[in-house]
């Protein structure tokens, strides 16, 4: 299985991903671009997969090469699971974003990164709600710390399986 970081350009998906490979990387451009990216593995539960630090998009309606190339990967890998990484202090900026990846019917992950800052902010986010919203797991983490990682770790198999279980009760209505 492949994981795709996606998100604005500076919430984090770099720390994200650091955090998630322990920083086994390798960077590429994307074929025909000059647009980096950047690849990995981490392991889940005994599970290898494929992590791909994904250029930052704004949204799916691309207005540069680094959306292009976004919107290209996520084309490309129509079984990945998104973790869309979401600054948690600006959380209604990088909604639109997740919930293009979501309708698109991607299995995804909202890391709440920066969530230390948020709470700084005094900014309270009900987690739990925002998820039964989204239909999608919800984790607050702050990446620099490592805090919330393991559990961001762990619910990328759910997200897959609620994928297949919006499938199922697609196909019984």
């Amino acid at each position: 299985m492949r994981i795709l970081l996606m998100g604005h350009p500076n919430v984090g998906k770099s720390a994200v991903f650091n955090r998630l490979t322990g920083a086994r990387v390798t960077e590429s451009n994307y074929p025909g671009t000059t647009v980096d990216y950047t690849k990995g593995r981490v392991r889940i539960e005994g599970d290898s997969f494929e992590i791909i630090d994904v250029p930052g998009a704004f949204s799916l309606e691309p207005k540069d090469k680094a959306e292009e190339v976004a919107v290209k990967m996520l084309e490309e890998n129509k079984e990945a699971v998104a973790i869309c990484v979401i600054d948690a202090s600006k959380m209604e900026r990088g909604l639109y974003l997740a919930l293009q990846v979501i309708e698109k019917g991607y299995p995804v992950v909202i890391a709440l990164n920066m969530w230390d800052v948020a709470q700084d902010k005094n900014i309270e986010i009900d987690v739990k709600e925002l998820e039964d919203i989204l239909t999608v797991p919800v984790v607050p983490v702050t990446a620099i710390s490592g805090e919330g990682i393991r559990e961001l770790a762990l619910r990328i198999k759910e997200a897959s399986l609620v994928k297949i279980e919006k499938i199922i009760e697609k196909a019984g209505n």
